[in-house]
């Protein structure tokens, strides 16, 4: 590649940080300063200099982004939800960036989800909200809530135009269309109606941009009337609202990372006091879901990996085990149907779902074939049912919709994500991939968990091209995903990895424990065994190897970098945090306090300040030859912010100058990148492009 377009030098304005009697110079602390126009001035000059080192690519980006196109079926309808008198859905239509969200009255007898032919609007459908028509002049869109309440009557809707998650409430009457002039701004996510539909809950923020209160607002009221329901004054938690499956109770939920309290209020008496169902205790978390006379608790009260109990709904005291704790199976949700529970859990690294019926404590699980998959309930908001909605997919299965018969363990598929045949005309055959499980062995001797996917028949003789993708962070698990634009990579060679590192949860809370905090560097050292078993099995070789990963993800591609640089030929790190020890010193900063309990509290110990020093990737950026590096980030992004990565690619340059490293700054989005789903496709097929350029040096 040649441009002559320089690479863009920050300016360097040293200053001084002093913790513990440590003092650091950062001088490139001032691209914090997101209205200072020398700030803007840098980015529009590092997105200048990332396009035209990029500008070759420009044909292959639109051949992946055509591939993508080709093989979605841009005009589709989702199978249909059925709650109280209606049949819910989403529509898209090709060439529309965002969806389109309908009902449909059921019809009598009509037990069945109703089918669309090729995507075509449902007889007798009504247009609740048109996203298309809300993102009309804004160069983006997100929805937030969309809450249609227990009656029917009401939408409560959310939305932002910018991508920092802060969103303006408003609610419509769908039986006339009508928007009321009720319109709260600033709100986050989650809301809750009460069971008349006269009162609807929602969530505020502070100042650090914390969930910290949960209001009520009465319909048809100014939102200067709403009602401060409840405030969590820890700056440790944050908290949540929403109504139950049984239309029964408005739960507050207030965590921290390591602790929960859940408050009720009967969805009957939305102006009632909330009651807490158990009070917070330290390192203990639970959550609360209605069923008939009991809450049900799920919690890790002396059971590392959870059990499930019961307490009374009148009178909640002591809890009542009803599913016991059994090391190595995490328990992960409990979702109650009037005479069935179904429990969400994962084992040896897969998940599963295990039913309960009403009176026995004998349950069962339902059975899946493959060996490497990922399972979960979909929507499911009716009680009153034997049938629940469940998701299915591997690395070659496409998204698979089943109704599930809880009575007669009868399963039928619904709908399975369409694939349609690529532009050369060849269509989508899951003959024609395999997926495997890999384990590669830590520096400790722990044994970490690899999923794979590449094309049948790939050599294993170290010439294939990969990507390694990684995340570990927050208990987050990375089970199996299907993926349309995946299959542009896979058809061109590429061999795709995904490595379950510790610090996720995929094999129960000791994985996460032993992945945070001043164990954090196992989540890095992992990653790097993984990559290096991938070279010494034969799937791949270092020089054709390429990191992804993103938000927390980023920063262990920052970490990587550092730890292991001649492991990889590229690194994409999308939103990444990077500047970790500068954000969690700062707890002016959005989310920090609550990150504590993540990560360490580096102002009040010097323990971990020394710790989380010695791996932030900013700080530890060194004089050696790094791989290929693209970082991408989003301007208005609230919790990885964009100065990060801008200072890393800074001092990477300034520290390394013979790498190349690109930064590409979003605009005018957040934390999630572009809005629209075309606008996605050509992110992602940006980023596959560049990758796809680096392992074709080799």
């Amino acid at each position: 590649m040649t441009t002559e377009t320089p690479a863009p030098e920050a300016k360097r304005v040293p200053t001084e940080r002093i913790h513990h009697g440590d003092t650091v110079i950062d001088e490139y602390a001032w691209l914090a300063e997101k209205d200072n126009p020398e700030t803007i001035g840098y980015l529009t000059a590092e997105n200048a200099y990332t396009e035209a080192r990029t500008a070759h690519l420009a044909d292959l980006r639109e051949t992946l982004f055509n591939e993508t196109r080709t093989r979605t079926r841009e005009t589709d309808l989702s199978v249909p939800v059925r709650k109280g008198g209606y049949w819910y859905y989403t529509r898209t239509e090709q060439g529309q960036q965002y969806g389109v969200h309908c009902r449909r009255p059921v019809r009598e007898g009509e037990i069945d989800p109703p089918v669309s032919a090729d995507g075509a609007p449902l007889d007798g459908e009504e247009i609740l909200l048109d996203g298309n028509a809300l993102a009309q002049g804004h160069d983006f869109f997100s929805l937030g809530a969309f809450d249609i309440s227990p009656d029917g009557r009401w939408l409560a809707y959310s939305t932002d135009y910018s991508g920092d998650e802060r969103f303006t409430l408003r609610v419509k009457d769908l039986s006339t269309g009508e928007v009321l002039p009720d319109e709260v701004p600033d709100t986050s996510y989650g809301t809750a109606w009460s069971a008349d539909a006269s009162a609807l809950f929602y969530v505020t923020v502070d100042e650090a941009w914390r969930t910290n209160r949960v209001w009520r607002h009465m319909i048809g009221t100014a939102a200067t009337e709403d009602v401060l329901v409840y405030e969590e004054n820890d700056e440790r938690f944050f908290v949540g609202v929403e109504l139950t499956r049984s239309e029964r109770f408005v739960l507050i939920e207030s965590h921290s990372k390591v602790t929960s309290e859940v408050w009720v209020i009967p969805a009957d008496n939305p102006t009632g006091e909330p009651a807490v169902v158990a009070p917070r205790r330290q390192g203990v978390e639970y959550a609360v879901e209605h069923h008939g006379h009991r809450f049900l608790i799920l919690h890790n009260d002396g059971a590392e990996d959870f059990e499930l109990a019961y307490t009374s709904a009148d009178a909640p005291g002591d809890w009542t085990p009803l599913m016991a704790h059994t090391p190595g199976v995490r328990l992960e949700g409990v979702d109650a149907f009037a005479n069935y529970l179904v429990v969400s859990l994962r084992s040896e690294g897969l998940t599963g779902l295990r039913v309960l019926a009403i009176g026995s404590t004998d349950g069962y699980d339902i059975d899946f074939p493959d060996p490497i998959y990922s399972v979960g309930l979909d929507s499911n908001p009716e009680y009153q049912t034997t049938r629940i909605r469940l998701r299915y997919t591997s690395l070659i299965t496409p998204s698979s919709l089943y109704d599930y018969d809880l009575t007669t363990q009868e399963m039928v598929l619904r709908k399975q994500q369409p694939v349609l045949p690529g532009p050369d005309g060849r269509p989508f055959d899951p003959a024609g991939y395999e997926q495997h499980r890999e384990w590669a062995v830590a520096d400790d001797g722990t044994k970490v968990p690899i999923s794979l996917v590449c094309r049948a028949g790939t050599p294993r003789d170290g010439s294939a091209p990969a990507v390694i993708y990684g995340y570990g962070s927050y208990e987050a698990s990375m089970d199996p995903w299907f993926s349309i634009a995946r299959l542009s990579l896979l058809d061109r060679g590429v061999v795709f990895a995904v490595a379950h590192i510790r610090g996720g949860g995929e094999l129960g809370r000791h994985w996460y424990e032993q992945g945070k905090m001043l164990a954090k560097k196992n989540t890095f050292t992992d990653f790097v065994a993984c990559a290096r078993h991938l070279a010494s099995s034969g799937w791949t070789s270092p020089d054709r190897l390429v990191a992804r990963g993103g938000s927390a993800g980023g920063l262990l591609m920052g970490a990587v970098a550092n730890l292991a640089p001649d492991a990889f030929a590229g690194i994409v790190a999308q939103v990444p945090f990077v500047d970790t020890l500068n954000s969690i010193l700062d707890p002016s900063l959005p989310l920090t306090v609550t990150e504590w309990e993540e990560w360490g509290n580096p102002l009040a110990d010097p323990e971990v300040y020394e710790y989380m020093k010695s791996y932030t990737p900013y700080e530890n950026v060194a004089a050696v030859a790094y791989p290929a590096i693209l970082a991408v980030t989003g301007l208005n992004d609230t919790r990885v912010l964009y100065h990060e990565p801008a200072k890393w690619i800074a001092r990477l340059r300034a520290t390394s100058p013979d790498g190349e490293y690109l930064l590409k700054t979003e605009m005018g989005a957040g934390h999630g990148g572009p809005s629209g789903r075309y606008d996605s496709w050509k992110e992602e097929a940006f980023v596959n492009a560049w990758t796809l350029d680096v392992l074709n040096r080799a």
